[in-house]
């Protein structure tokens, strides 16, 4: 992000980022005691707050000049590890601590290069709180520092040292490298999202020129790089990607000592807008005084222009800020030494002078681009007064609408089923399609607290419809009628809706959950997708208060003998039939020297269905998986048995071995070769079957990998099922199985023996009975809550799916074919 005349700046902070630079000011013991003062709670949010605060740390020294390239990396075990190529923390003692500089990091509270003037200009990051915290609240972490030409390595556990920071190996690259485990004691949750953390990591890629971010999930086996040379302007070009822009991206940018402020502007032929805030690279999502500035400047400015060219047409007194913001796309990024943040989320800018600052330059840069732009000017304009026009006629269809009192929030419509339970906060309401379905619903509900609203064939897709047209449908107009809101204009958004009866206020929703219930087939996805653009593109709000939800009837219906068992879905099925196999079979089991059946092999067979999967992971990489195999099962296997020459030769020499007596046509060989890095050694491993070459590099961080050790513990000898073959007795008869898969296999089957298995598509199938005790009885029921986590990326996904552009879906569509599992037709 930085231009040659700030990095220059930053070279001679940079070349003092030394131990003095990093200043102390408190202890950890705090953190443990009161996380969420630290990191504003210890549910989802603050869970990623630790990885925001590691990486921008990383972004830091970026914005300082050094370093391009981030790599963020979620584990199977949930820890996660950050990579940044900047200069390292640094190493040497500290002047006044008697300890590294990087452990005064890693162990004093705030006491991060950010407060020392010289060394950051402007740094990211909301609470600034520094690794530290990090450390504080994980089980353990782990660092490794890449510092002229040398490795440093350290172990923390609950924020503890478990010895001084030391040198392990020689290098040539630079930066630094964290992974650490959240702390289970503190988090109520362990589970890290991918799209959370894409959504923060995408922002910074754009808020950061020519800034490298990967994220990889290996729980999914799922990967996205963020890179935009164009900084902002990709960033709007990004969002307007699956729309038809009205012409090229308009970039405004002012740099002074104390603040910088970065604003792209891009207009599409769409009917919603799009506007992103930040502040320091921290997403202002509930504004602020910047984006009051943008708005202000962005209103007059066109008003000015339009009024000065004579372009108002006589039904149009003056354009208002709605009028102007209509298929907008902009983002607006300020960077300010103290910014002060308010709001319920911290998330409002607050800075005063911002306003005016933002405000002045918008309006003297946008005047000036209209006035050497005439024909972008006027297509502007032209929209803006469209959208007027178009007001004035959504006026008048609610008038029209009002007078039929249809919107009006005293009558109810003729379908609805309602509930008698009149909190809302205690009511339900089921949108279903079709009157089959309404009819099970409705006589399989409970009526006190739940509602249901059948809905008849596909709703308008309010994507490619104006406000407008969206009112003259009826099912629209019954939906909006049913959940009592009202709709358009939120009350506090606007001056003029705070008159208008109709504006939507979520106050008035007569239902806290609303729920869709549509059948597991395509048209059913359809009518769910149609009705989920409707929420997201008219009322946001009540997906952002999670008031919206989606049933989950099972997908299968079981049937053994007389007995009939509903299940909700794949892995529901699996446990299922891993319940039946079990009851089959016998096993043999080496550690015990007998055979298991029943709730004793349960767990081994849940064992071997983890394993299995694992296995799969390196198959997909091309890597050897019988290599794999026959590594985890040595035992004493780990970093510190790398190092030693002679135990590596023996472990080759049992490898070859196994492969020798259960992979006999697999022609293998090794190589054993130094690591410098680590100080350790590396093999390297090829294997020839069927004239087809397949190779395994064992390295210090495959042997570390969060992957290759849960493999360890789940492999054949670990689990007690000891080495191949193995045996298996069912229904009098005796097999042996040449491997942990066939044995699987095996199992699974005997468990489907008998077995009708049904897969439902749609509701009608459904009893009544049936339909309450599996899909809408509270007790028993699954629901999915919709939330907003990546909100660009769902923006993105419902312009592309529901929109007007043809040549974007068919891009996602080949994209993601693959990715389809089950597809009911």
């Amino acid at each position: 992000m930085a231009d040659h005349n700030h990095e220059d700046q930053s070279q001679s902070a940079g070349e003092s980022y030394g131990a003095e630079s990093i200043k102390v000011l408190e202890g950890l013991d705090a953190v443990r005691k009161r996380p969420a003062m630290y990191i504003g709670s210890t549910g989802p949010d603050g869970l990623h707050h630790l990885v925001y605060e590691v990486v921008d740390n990383s972004v830091d020294e970026h914005m300082a000049g050094f370093g391009e390239s981030i790599e963020v990396t979620i584990h199977i075990d949930g820890s996660v590890t950050v990579v940044d190529n900047g200069r390292g923390i640094p190493t040497e003692m500290h002047p006044t601590q008697k300890k590294s500089a990087a452990e005064v990091a890693l162990t004093v509270l705030h006491a991060g290069g950010k407060f020392e003037q010289g060394a950051y200009t402007v740094s990211g990051g909301l609470h600034g709180v520094g690794i530290s915290v990090v450390n504080a609240l994980s089980e353990w972490l782990e660092l490794e520092i890449w510092r002229n030409e040398q490795v440093f390595e350290q172990r923390y556990e609950r924020g503890k040292a478990l010895a001084p920071l030391k040198v392990t190996g020689k290098t040539k690259k630079r930066g630094t490298k964290v992974t650490f485990k959240p702390d289970g004691q503190i988090f109520e949750t362990l589970d890290f999202s991918f799209d959370v953390l894409a959504e923060r990591l995408r922002e910074l890629a754009f808020l950061n020129k020519g800034l490298a971010i990967t994220l990889a999930d290996e729980r999914r086996e799922k990967e996205q790089t963020f890179h935009y040379k164009g900084g902002i302007v990709s960033f709007v070009e990004h969002l307007n990607e699956a729309k038809t822009p009205l012409h090229k991206p308009i970039y405004i940018s002012v740099q002074k000592p104390d603040h910088m402020l970065e604003v792209a502007v891009q207009y599409n032929d769409g009917y919603s807008e799009n506007l992103f805030s930040f502040a320091n690279n921290i997403n202002t999502r509930e504004g602020g005084t910047h984006l009051v500035g943008f708005k202000a400047a962005l209103t007059r400015t066109i008003n000015n222009y339009a009024n000065a060219n004579d372009l108002l047409k006589k039904e149009v007194d003056s354009l208002t800020g709605d009028d102007v913001r209509e298929g907008l796309t902009a983002v607006v990024s300020v960077k300010l030494r103290n910014p002060q943040y308010e709001g319920q989320t911290k998330s409002k800018l607050g800075n005063s002078e911002m306003k005016g600052i933002v405000e002045a330059a918008v309006n003297e840069a946008l005047g000036n681009y209209f006035e050497e732009n005439p024909p972008v000017a006027r297509k502007i304009v032209n929209k803006a007064v469209d959208a007027a026009r178009a007001r004035e006629a959504a006026r008048k269809a609610k008038d029209l609408i009002r007078r039929k009192s249809a919107l009006d929030g005293g009558s109810l419509p003729g379908k609805l089923a309602d509930c008698s339970e009149k909190d809302p906060a205690h009511s339900e309401l089921f949108i279903v399609e079709g009157d089959s379905a309404g009819g099970s619903a409705k006589q399989g509900r409970d009526r006190k607290f739940q509602a249901i609203l059948p809905l008849k064939g596909k709703i308008l897709n309010v994507e490619k419809a104006r406000f407008d047209k969206m009112l003259a449908s009826e099912e629209i107009r019954t939906l909006i009628m049913a959940l009592g809101t009202g709709i358009g204009q939120k009350k506090e958004d606007s001056e003029k809706a705070k008159d208008d009866k109709e504006a939507f206020d979520i106050a008035r929703a007569r239902y806290h959950k609303i729920i869709l219930m549509t059948d597991a087939d395509v048209d059913g996805s359809h009518i769910r997708t149609l009705l989920l653009t409707f929420f997201f593109r008219q009322m946001p709000e009540l997906i952002e208060r999670g008031f919206i939800y989606i049933a989950q009837p099972p997908l299968f219906k079981v049937k053994k003998g007389k007995t009939e068992r509903y299940l909700k879905d794949e892995p529901a099925l699996n446990d299922y039939l891993s319940d039946l196999a079990v009851e089959g079979v016998e096993v043999y089991v080496e550690s015990g020297q007998d055979f298991v059946t029943g709730r004793r092999l349960l767990p081994i067979l849940k064992k071997l269905i983890s394993f299995e999967g694992l296995i799969a992971r390196y198959n997909r990489k091309q890597q050897d998986t019988s290599l794999v195999r026959a590594f985890v099962d040595e035992p004493g296997l780990d970093r510190e048995l790398l190092k030693d020459r002679a135990a590596l030769e023996n472990l080759v020499r049992s490898v070859t071995q196994t492969l020798a007596v259960f992979y006999p046509k697999a022609v293998p060989s090794f190589e054993i070769l130094p690591d410098d890095e680590h100080q350790s050694n590396r093999v390297l491993c090829r294997v020839q079957t069927s004239g087809v070459m397949r190779s395994l590099e064992l390295t210090h961080d495959l042997v570390g990998s969060a992957d290759f050790r849960e493999l360890q513990k789940l492999a054949p000898s670990a689990i007690g099922l000891g080495r191949p073959p193995y045996k298996v007795k069912a229904e009098g008869a005796q097999t042996e199985y040449p491997g942990t898969a066939e044995l699987l296999h095996a199992i699974l089957e005997q468990g489907k023996k008998g077995l009708n298995i049904q897969r439902y598509k749609g509701l009608g199938e459904m009893n009544p009975s049936q339909l309450w005790e599996t899909t809408m009885n509270p007790e028993t029921r699954t629901l999915l809550q919709v939330k907003l986590e990546d909100v660009t990326g769902v923006d993105e996904i419902f312009t592309i799916l529901m929109g007007d552009e043809v040549e974007p879906r068919r891009d996602f569509i080949q994209q993601h074919a693959l990715e389809v599992r089950n597809l009911d037709v």
